[in-house]
């Protein structure tokens, strides 16, 4: 487990994936505005599903982000896109409605961070979120993210082009 201040990011449990594909994938806009690629239905348990157990990889970890205060499942993050030779990653993450607006996604990015470049040996985190996204522009400024572009238009999001705001973080800057 990786704790932070506000929460806990451990490894997925199968009690875990039907409350993530509710709440999470079943929010369409969420899903479609955090994920790149149009909304599909899945069944439950779908190979698809961003939320199922998967064995370990070198190239992703996948984390369910449980709150410390209540030990509730708040949602999930993912250090993905790992490049050991490189050593850098992206990482990403979604909380459940409840737990939104309450100061997680700062912590739960200090800790992602903290796993890449402490225990993976990382040199750099990136991070792009949508540029109407305030809540993730603030996390990531708030945990050491350094602005590095807009790409223009670059998101296709529930019938529109929007901007994609791109940030990064040295292990320097830890």
């Amino acid at each position: 487990m990786l704790r932070g201040e506000l929460v806990v990011l451990r490894a997925r449990l199968e009690a875990d994936v039907p409350i993530l594909e509710d709440e999470l994938h079943g929010d369409v806009v969420g899903t479609s505005r955090s994920s790149g690629r149009p909304w599909w239905p899945l069944s439950p348990g779908a190979e698809a599903s961003r939320y199922r157990i998967t064995e370990p990889s070198d190239k992703e970890a996948r984390f369910s982000v449980v709150e410390l205060a209540t030990d509730t499942l708040a949602g999930a993050a993912v250090l993905n896109e790992i490049d050991t030779y490189g050593r850098s990653a992206n990482i990403g993450l979604m909380l459940r409605p409840a737990f939104r607006g309450k100061g997680f996604g700062t912590d739960i990015v200090r800790v992602l961070c903290d796993y890449a470049f402490t225990v993976l040996g990382l040199h750099r985190v990136a991070m792009d979120t949508l540029a109407d996204n305030h809540a993730m522009i603030s996390a990531a400024r708030k945990a050491g993210f350094t602005q590095e572009g807009v790409l223009r238009e670059a998101a296709w999001t529930l019938g529109t082009f929007q901007d994609l705001v791109q940030f990064g973080r040295l292990a320097d800057n830890a």
